[in-house]
């Protein structure tokens, strides 16, 4: 099963109210202009993504959204997610960008966890995000 897969059951289950059983799986759109997908890989086996697309303009914007983060629940633990997202940053400011933020949901604490420790800071929801009693944001200058 892939990561997205695996990535929406888990999701659904910890927001069931949120999903109709019958609900479309997520899927990645092409990567456009400035943006990266990475997977993270234990062997021949995909157990870690991450992706940064821009937030805004591509050509002129310099914030960029941390999507799609997840690890399979059996590589957890392991430093995978610090790492993805540190390559992540990296890519980042690669990319020209000064600024990252994210969307995670109000429970994953693990998530929220992870980035607080990586330095990132509670913003209100932005953009889709806005309106979702689910979202909570974050942010972190790149430097």
């Amino acid at each position: 099963m892939g990561l997205l897969h695996e990535a929406a059951l888990e999701a659904r289950g910890l927001y069931p109210e949120l999903f109709s059983p019958d609900a479309p799986m997520a899927t990645n759109a092409p990567l456009g202009p400035r943006s990266v997908y990475l997977l993270a890989w234990q062997g021949e086996a995909c157990v870690a993504c991450g992706a940064i697309q821009p937030l805004g303009d591509p050509a002129t914007t310099t914030i960029g959204e941390v999507r799609r983060m997840y690890v399979l629940k059996t590589a957890r633990r392991g430093g995978l997610a610090q790492a993805l997202l540190r390559q992540l940053e990296q890519q980042a400011r690669e990319l020209g960008f000064r600024t990252l933020r994210l969307e995670t949901g109000y429970r994953q604490q693990p998530a929220m966890a992870l980035y607080e420790a990586a330095g990132y800071s509670r913003i209100d929801p932005f953009g889709p995000y806005i309106g979702d009693p689910t979202s909570v944001c974050f942010e972190k200058p790149l430097g």
